[in-house]
């Protein structure tokens, strides 16, 4: 046996040490979560200090540093101990063994708070990573739009803490931090999963899992896919289109009505989403699912899932564009199309926080865009030089939470102080972005082909 296989025996969960990048980009410090032996050699699963879980993987030991391997430090604190008759807590399993419910497992993206509001769960170390705007009073000056060249500005405004994308790291167990999903196959596509999520046992040891592209069932094989689809009927996400315009379509599936396909839409984006938690409940919500119309039926693009009542006005809890169909508009779109659903219901809203690295880039990106855009349409009152606009007439317009607007216009650096005034300057730099950013957008909602009421919850019971 070689001195590296000797060396690679010793590789244990919690070391650290340098591994190739298999894209070339050198060597990186890495932490090793876990260990198997295949064919008489050792793989390893790894993640990248400072990169995000969705690039961990197993490697090889031909793509670690052995000579720099750093064993884990020995906690040398008394450990705490567990009250008389108190079990103790254990790591979770690897992949719940559960009754298939409809062809589902019953465990939906959905949430509760323990004090029994009916709100997503959010681990407390994700909250702290997140810094959402606090309640600063909003400025009692108008907002004047003024055309600032020099930059000869004072910038003085309240100070409003400005989100951030970074992620605490989570403590879960050690195997809710590994994929279990190798592949996955839904309609024409063959997609690598970025996270964990808890699919029965049985499919985490396929090489695929095939998911049916209208109703979300899951198999183990292309032949019981086969099998599937000649019984499957559907050619469309089982609830009301509530939207269409040339072959985009949205549908409102109600999580009560329709409880196997919500619950395995929450399994199919937990693959691609990892700062939520999955619950069984799905009745308290909402998805709103994006298609793309063909000749053979409705494809999924994308889906937003919101409360059917939220005491923090959220009108989105998860969103997620599937990886296919990314860079392409429509997570933009689905954004877009909850604000218009906040319109309808005459409410601000806001999404849930904290949003993912890649939720918080489309959310920033919409507001700024939708509030330049508003700005842009203004035009100077009567006996005014100017054009004049309050935080709240903004949110009124968009449905923008307040706390929202401001850190928009902070981020992008819009409020000054200019002689005794709050004003927003535009820059040419500024409006030259806009303009590039808007013509990438080929897809937008037309509030004509939206076709829905509102209901209001709080009188209908239980849902």
């Amino acid at each position: 046996m070689t001195i590296m296989a000797e060396l690679a025996k010793e590789v244990d969960e919690g070391c650290r040490l340098p591994v190739l990048l298999k894209n070339g980009d050198g060597w990186h410090w890495a932490e090793i979560l876990s260990k198997k032996e295949m064919n008489g050699k050792f793989l390893f699963y790894v993640h990248y200090d400072d990169f995000n879980k969705r690039l961990d993987e197993w490697i090889p030991e031909e793509r670690m540093d052995l000579t720099r391997l750093e064993h884990p430090k020995k906690d040398v604190k008394t450990p705490k101990k567990e009250p008389p008759g108190k079990a103790s807590t254990g790591s979770r399993p690897c992949s719940p063994d559960r009754e298939l419910v409809n062809g589902s497992a019953s465990l939906p993206l959905s949430n509760k708070k323990i004090s029994g509001s009916r709100k997503r769960k959010l681990d407390d170390d994700e909250m702290e990573s997140v810094n959402t705007p606090s309640r600063t009073p909003t400025p009692s000056l108008q907002l004047f739009v003024a055309e600032v060249q020099d930059g000869s500005v004072e910038p003085s405004l309240p100070s409003v803490p400005r989100q951030t994308g970074s992620m605490v790291a989570h403590h879960d167990d050690i195997v809710t931090r590994m994929k279990n999903i190798e592949m996955i196959e839904i309609g024409k596509y063959r997609i690598k999963p970025w996270y964990f999520s808890p699919y029965p046992q049985e499919l985490t040891s396929a090489t695929i899992v095939y998911i049916c592209e209208y109703c979300l069932k899951y198999v183990k094989s292309s032949k019981c896919l086969e099998r599937h689809l000649a019984k499957c009927f559907l050619r469309h996400p089982p609830g009301n289109e509530i939207y269409r315009k040339g072959n985009i379509s949205f549908f409102e599936i109600d999580g009560r009505k329709n409880k196997a396909y919500a619950q395995n839409l929450c399994l199919l984006a937990k693959l691609f989403l990892d700062h939520k938690t999955l619950y069984y409940d799905t009745d308290p919500f909402l998805f709103y699912v994006l298609c793309e119309q063909d000749n053979r039926g409705y494809h999924i693009v994308g889906y937003f899932s919101k409360e059917k009542e939220s005491s923090e006005d959220y009108n989105v809890a998860c969103i997620l564009t599937l990886p296919p169909y990314q860079k392409q508009g429509f997570g933009k779109l689905l954004i877009e199309f909850s604000y218009e659903l906040s319109k309808c219901e005459g409410k601000t809203g806001s999404p849930e926080k904290p949003l993912s690295d890649l939720g918080l880039l489309s959310y920033r990106s919409y507001w700024s865009q939708t509030i330049l855009e508003i700005l842009l349409e203004l035009k100077p009152t009567e006996g005014a030089d100017r054009p004049a606009i309050t935080i709240n007439e903004i949110s009124e317009l968009t449905s923008i939470k307040k706390e929202d607007v401001i850190s928009t216009l902070q981020h992008i650096n819009l409020i000054n102080y200019y002689k005794g005034q709050y004003v927003i300057t535009l820059t040419k730099d500024l409006l030259d972005s806009h303009f590039r950013s808007m013509s990438k957008r080929k897809v937008r909602i037309d509030p004509k082909c939206l076709h829905w009421q509102p209901k209001d919850w709080s009188k209908r019971g239980k849902w």
